[in-house]
């Protein structure tokens, strides 16, 4: 396989990030002018908020994701400090605003910035508590982060006990996979093979699929050893692009 690279990044100085003298506060009112009541009960099904399911507690404001990616872009290089006091917010979609901006801010950074920003969030893992959390922030923060780095820490989070740990774990891998790589994603695939939740199967079978997209052969070669015992769901996100025949064939193989 491909050697990995760092992905490009425009040398930005820290000291020209738009969002550098703004505060958590201003932020945060710019955030809950997008807030929509009648969208709250709608988000809080989507996401699974009631007793027992797995985003139980969590609060939404009634926000769509556009503005707040587009928000990201004018707090870029917001203080860690005042951040802080956004990613840790009881509101959903603030802590969602809040690593898009660190999001934002980690791929105009260069290094040792970058590393700050990365230490940054996995002192707040705890807050990235919902799989679109997990999606639109694990790859840049941990997997861009990772790719020319020592990536023992995703096995550590693949054997979490913590479900968004493990999911970040697979999803970061992401970021190897545009980049040709594979290995570690099928790695983690295999730790996750026999995981209980469902959210752990789609994201798996997700990146399987990623990678297929890449290198069908690279993926069949993983799906002849594993189909077998693959949750059906894990398995049908990773052939859902294949061709009929070739689909057919791994879900006759897959269990029941």
């Amino acid at each position: 396989m491909p050697k990995a690279s760092l992905p490009k990044t425009r040398p930005v100085s820290k000291s020209k990030f738009p969002g550098e003298g703004s505060s958590s506060q201003e932020v945060l009112q710019e955030i809950r002018s997008f807030a929509d009541p009648k969208k709250v009960s709608i988000l809080s099904s989507f996401f699974k908020t009631g007793k027992g399911q797995y985003g139980e507690g969590d609060i939404f404001l009634g926000i769509q994701v556009p503005p707040l990616r587009k928000l990201s872009k004018k707090y870029r290089g917001l203080p860690l400090s005042e951040l802080q006091k956004i990613v840790s917010s009881k509101y959903h979609e603030e802590r969602l605003a809040g690593f898009f901006i660190l999001c934002e801010t980690f791929q105009k950074s260069e290094e040792p910035y970058r590393k700050k920003l990365h230490q940054f969030y996995l002192k707040n893992l705890k807050y990235v508590n919902n799989w679109d959390l997990v999606d639109l922030s694990a790859r840049e923060m941990i997997g861009d982060y990772l790719i020319d780095k020592d990536r023992s820490l995703l096995f550590k989070l693949a054997k979490s006990k913590d479900l968004w740990e493990k999911r970040i774990a697979i999803i970061a891998t992401y970021a190897f996979i545009r980049q040709g790589d594979f290995s570690d994603t099928f790695k983690i695939s295999e730790i996750l093979l026999h995981d209980k939740e469902d959210l752990i199967h789609k994201a798996v079978g997700w990146m399987l699929r990623e990678a297929g997209n890449r290198n069908l052969k690279a993926e069949t070669e993983f799906l002849d050893k594993h189909a077998h015992v693959m949750p059906r769901t894990m398995l049908r996100y990773a052939i859902e692009k294949f061709p009929d025949k070739l689909k057919k064939k791994y879900m006759l193989a897959g269990k029941s």
